[in-house]
Protein backbone atom coordinates (compact mmCIF):
# COMPACT_ATOMS: atom_id res chain seq x y z
CA UNK A 1 0.00 0.00 0.00
CA UNK A 2 2.81 2.39 0.95
CA UNK A 3 4.43 2.05 -2.47
CA UNK A 4 1.07 2.05 -4.27
CA UNK A 5 1.52 -1.49 -5.66
CA UNK A 6 -2.14 -2.40 -6.25
CA UNK A 7 -1.49 -5.86 -7.72
CA UNK A 8 0.79 -6.67 -4.77
CA UNK A 9 -1.90 -5.50 -2.37
CA UNK A 10 -4.44 -7.69 -4.16
CA UNK A 11 -2.22 -10.78 -3.90
CA UNK A 12 -1.45 -10.11 -0.24
CA UNK A 13 -5.17 -9.74 0.49
CA UNK A 14 -5.83 -13.05 -1.27
CA UNK A 15 -3.13 -14.78 0.79
CA UNK A 16 -4.58 -13.33 3.98
CA UNK A 17 -8.01 -14.59 2.94
CA UNK A 18 -6.72 -18.12 2.34
CA UNK A 19 -4.92 -18.14 5.68
CA UNK A 20 -7.99 -16.88 7.56
CA UNK A 21 -10.03 -19.62 5.83
CA UNK A 22 -7.66 -22.27 7.21
CA UNK A 23 -8.03 -20.69 10.67
CA UNK A 24 -11.81 -21.04 10.33
CA UNK A 25 -12.35 -17.24 10.34
CA UNK A 26 -14.61 -17.40 7.32
CA UNK A 27 -16.25 -13.97 7.43
CA UNK A 28 -12.91 -12.16 7.71
CA UNK A 29 -11.57 -14.41 4.95
CA UNK A 30 -14.39 -13.33 2.60
CA UNK A 31 -13.57 -9.66 3.21
CA UNK A 32 -9.89 -10.19 2.27
CA UNK A 33 -10.70 -12.31 -0.78
CA UNK A 34 -13.27 -9.74 -1.88
CA UNK A 35 -10.53 -7.05 -1.73
CA UNK A 36 -8.38 -9.30 -3.93
CA UNK A 37 -11.32 -9.52 -6.36
CA UNK A 38 -12.10 -5.78 -6.34
CA UNK A 39 -8.51 -4.70 -6.98
CA UNK A 40 -8.02 -7.36 -9.69
CA UNK A 41 -11.14 -6.11 -11.49
CA UNK A 42 -10.06 -2.48 -11.09
CA UNK A 43 -6.62 -3.33 -12.56
CA UNK A 44 -8.10 -5.44 -15.37
CA UNK A 45 -6.13 -8.44 -14.07
CA UNK A 46 -8.21 -11.37 -15.36
CA UNK A 47 -5.96 -14.06 -13.90
CA UNK A 48 -6.10 -12.41 -10.47
CA UNK A 49 -9.87 -12.03 -10.80
CA UNK A 50 -10.28 -15.73 -11.62
CA UNK A 51 -8.09 -16.68 -8.66
CA UNK A 52 -10.06 -14.42 -6.31
CA UNK A 53 -13.41 -15.86 -7.47
CA UNK A 54 -12.07 -19.38 -6.89
CA UNK A 55 -10.78 -18.44 -3.44
CA UNK A 56 -14.10 -16.90 -2.38
CA UNK A 57 -15.81 -20.09 -3.57
CA UNK A 58 -13.38 -22.07 -1.41
CA UNK A 59 -14.13 -19.95 1.67
CA UNK A 60 -17.90 -20.48 1.34
CA UNK A 61 -17.33 -24.17 0.55
CA UNK A 62 -15.20 -24.60 3.70
CA UNK A 63 -17.69 -22.63 5.78
CA UNK A 64 -20.59 -24.77 4.49
CA UNK A 65 -18.72 -27.98 5.26
CA UNK A 66 -17.75 -26.68 8.70
CA UNK A 67 -21.37 -25.77 9.52
CA UNK A 68 -22.74 -29.08 8.25
CA UNK A 69 -20.16 -31.14 10.21
CA UNK A 70 -21.49 -29.56 13.38
CA UNK A 71 -24.95 -30.85 12.42
CA UNK A 72 -23.85 -34.19 10.95
CA UNK A 73 -26.42 -34.51 8.18
CA UNK A 74 -26.67 -36.46 4.97
CA UNK A 75 -26.09 -34.58 1.73
CA UNK A 76 -29.26 -32.74 0.74
CA UNK A 77 -30.70 -32.48 4.27
CA UNK A 78 -29.31 -29.10 5.23
CA UNK A 79 -30.24 -26.12 7.34
CA UNK A 80 -31.09 -22.90 5.49
CA UNK A 81 -27.77 -21.33 6.51
CA UNK A 82 -25.70 -24.24 5.19
CA UNK A 83 -27.73 -24.32 1.97
CA UNK A 84 -27.23 -20.59 1.35
CA UNK A 85 -23.50 -20.84 2.11
CA UNK A 86 -22.99 -23.73 -0.32
CA UNK A 87 -25.08 -21.98 -2.97
CA UNK A 88 -22.79 -18.96 -2.66
CA UNK A 89 -19.77 -21.25 -3.08
CA UNK A 90 -21.38 -22.66 -6.20
CA UNK A 91 -22.06 -19.20 -7.64
CA UNK A 92 -18.44 -18.13 -7.22
CA UNK A 93 -17.17 -21.39 -8.75
CA UNK A 94 -19.51 -20.81 -11.71
CA UNK A 95 -18.13 -17.28 -12.18
CA UNK A 96 -14.60 -18.63 -11.90
CA UNK A 97 -15.41 -21.35 -14.45
CA UNK A 98 -16.72 -18.95 -17.08
CA UNK A 99 -13.65 -16.71 -16.64
CA UNK A 100 -11.08 -19.55 -16.87
CA UNK A 101 -12.91 -20.79 -19.97
CA UNK A 102 -12.44 -17.32 -21.44
CA UNK A 103 -8.75 -17.50 -20.48
CA UNK A 104 -8.45 -21.01 -21.94
CA UNK A 105 -7.02 -22.42 -18.71
CA UNK A 106 -8.00 -26.10 -18.81
CA UNK A 107 -6.34 -27.05 -15.51
CA UNK A 108 -8.29 -24.34 -13.68
CA UNK A 109 -11.49 -25.52 -15.39
CA UNK A 110 -10.83 -28.98 -14.01
CA UNK A 111 -10.53 -27.62 -10.47
CA UNK A 112 -13.72 -25.57 -10.85
CA UNK A 113 -15.68 -28.59 -12.17
CA UNK A 114 -14.47 -30.75 -9.28
CA UNK A 115 -15.51 -28.18 -6.68
CA UNK A 116 -18.84 -27.54 -8.38
CA UNK A 117 -19.43 -31.29 -8.27
CA UNK A 118 -18.64 -31.38 -4.56
CA UNK A 119 -20.88 -28.42 -3.65
CA UNK A 120 -23.79 -29.78 -5.71
CA UNK A 121 -23.32 -33.16 -4.01
CA UNK A 122 -23.54 -31.57 -0.56
CA UNK A 123 -26.65 -29.66 -1.68
CA UNK A 124 -28.22 -33.00 -2.66
CA UNK A 125 -28.26 -32.17 -6.40
CA UNK A 126 -26.79 -35.52 -7.39
CA UNK A 127 -27.49 -35.40 -11.13
CA UNK A 128 -25.81 -31.99 -11.39
CA UNK A 129 -22.91 -33.28 -9.30
CA UNK A 130 -22.47 -36.20 -11.71
CA UNK A 131 -22.41 -33.89 -14.74
CA UNK A 132 -19.69 -31.74 -13.14
CA UNK A 133 -17.60 -34.71 -11.99
CA UNK A 134 -17.73 -36.19 -15.51
CA UNK A 135 -16.28 -32.93 -16.84
CA UNK A 136 -13.64 -33.09 -14.09
CA UNK A 137 -12.82 -36.66 -15.08
CA UNK A 138 -12.37 -35.76 -18.75
CA UNK A 139 -9.92 -32.95 -17.93
CA UNK A 140 -8.00 -35.14 -15.46
CA UNK A 141 -7.55 -37.75 -18.21
CA UNK A 142 -6.49 -35.01 -20.65
CA UNK A 143 -3.68 -34.02 -18.25
CA UNK A 144 -2.84 -37.58 -17.18
CA UNK A 145 -3.59 -36.46 -13.62
CA UNK A 146 -4.16 -39.84 -11.99
CA UNK A 147 -4.89 -38.47 -8.51
CA UNK A 148 -7.62 -36.16 -9.84
CA UNK A 149 -8.99 -38.99 -11.98
CA UNK A 150 -9.13 -41.20 -8.90
CA UNK A 151 -11.02 -38.52 -6.93
CA UNK A 152 -13.49 -38.05 -9.78
CA UNK A 153 -14.27 -41.80 -9.90
CA UNK A 154 -14.78 -41.81 -6.15
CA UNK A 155 -17.09 -38.79 -6.29
CA UNK A 156 -19.06 -40.30 -9.19
CA UNK A 157 -19.49 -43.48 -7.19
CA UNK A 158 -20.79 -41.54 -4.18
CA UNK A 159 -23.30 -39.53 -6.21
CA UNK A 160 -24.71 -42.61 -7.98
CA UNK A 161 -25.31 -44.27 -4.58
CA UNK A 162 -27.74 -41.48 -3.67
CA UNK A 163 -29.57 -41.95 -6.97
CA UNK A 164 -29.94 -45.65 -6.14
CA UNK A 165 -27.72 -46.73 -9.06
CA UNK A 166 -25.62 -49.12 -7.02
CA UNK A 167 -24.32 -51.15 -9.97
CA UNK A 168 -22.91 -47.99 -11.63
CA UNK A 169 -21.39 -46.95 -8.28
CA UNK A 170 -19.64 -50.31 -8.03
CA UNK A 171 -18.03 -49.78 -11.45
CA UNK A 172 -16.75 -46.34 -10.45
CA UNK A 173 -15.44 -47.62 -7.11
CA UNK A 174 -13.60 -50.42 -8.93
CA UNK A 175 -11.87 -47.81 -11.08
CA UNK A 176 -11.04 -45.90 -7.89
CA UNK A 177 -9.54 -49.08 -6.44
CA UNK A 178 -7.51 -49.78 -9.56
CA UNK A 179 -6.04 -46.26 -9.58
CA UNK A 180 -5.33 -46.20 -5.84
CA UNK A 181 -3.25 -49.36 -6.36
CA UNK A 182 -1.44 -47.74 -9.30
CA UNK A 183 -0.77 -44.69 -7.11
CA UNK A 184 0.31 -46.99 -4.24
CA UNK A 185 -2.00 -45.11 -1.87
CA UNK A 186 -3.04 -47.72 0.69
CA UNK A 187 -5.37 -45.47 2.70
CA UNK A 188 -7.37 -44.67 -0.43
CA UNK A 189 -7.27 -48.33 -1.47
CA UNK A 190 -8.81 -49.26 1.90
CA UNK A 191 -11.46 -46.57 1.45
CA UNK A 192 -12.36 -47.93 -2.00
CA UNK A 193 -12.68 -51.47 -0.58
CA UNK A 194 -14.94 -50.11 2.16
CA UNK A 195 -17.15 -48.34 -0.41
CA UNK A 196 -17.30 -51.49 -2.53
CA UNK A 197 -18.22 -53.58 0.53
CA UNK A 198 -21.11 -51.23 1.30
CA UNK A 199 -22.22 -51.08 -2.33
CA UNK A 200 -22.31 -54.87 -2.68
CA UNK A 201 -24.29 -55.03 0.57
CA UNK A 202 -26.84 -52.69 -1.03
CA UNK A 203 -26.80 -54.94 -4.12
CA UNK A 204 -27.35 -57.91 -1.76
CA UNK A 205 -24.23 -59.65 -3.08
CA UNK A 206 -23.00 -60.55 0.40
CA UNK A 207 -20.11 -62.82 -0.64
CA UNK A 208 -18.49 -59.96 -2.53
CA UNK A 209 -19.30 -57.50 0.23
CA UNK A 210 -17.47 -59.71 2.75
CA UNK A 211 -14.53 -60.05 0.39
CA UNK A 212 -14.09 -56.26 0.07
CA UNK A 213 -14.64 -55.61 3.79
CA UNK A 214 -11.94 -58.17 4.58
CA UNK A 215 -9.57 -56.41 2.16
CA UNK A 216 -10.39 -53.15 3.95
CA UNK A 217 -9.70 -54.77 7.32
CA UNK A 218 -6.32 -56.17 6.24
CA UNK A 219 -5.10 -52.76 5.01
CA UNK A 220 -6.44 -51.00 8.14
CA UNK A 221 -4.46 -53.48 10.26
CA UNK A 222 -1.34 -53.04 8.10
CA UNK A 223 -1.56 -49.26 8.51
CA UNK A 224 -2.24 -49.59 12.26
CA UNK A 225 -5.36 -47.46 11.71
CA UNK A 226 -7.60 -48.14 14.70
Amino acid sequence: RTIGDRIGEAKASGNLGNTLKILGQFDEAVVCCQRHLDISQEQGDKVGEARALYNIGNVYHAKGKHLSWNMAQDPGYLSQEVKETLQKASEYYERNLSLVKELGDRAAQGRAYGNLGNTQYLLGNFSEAIAFHKERLAIAKEFGDKAAERRAYSNLGNAHIFLGRFDISAEYYKKTLQLSRQLKDQAVEAQACYSLGNTYTLLQDYERAIDYHLKHLVIAQELGDR
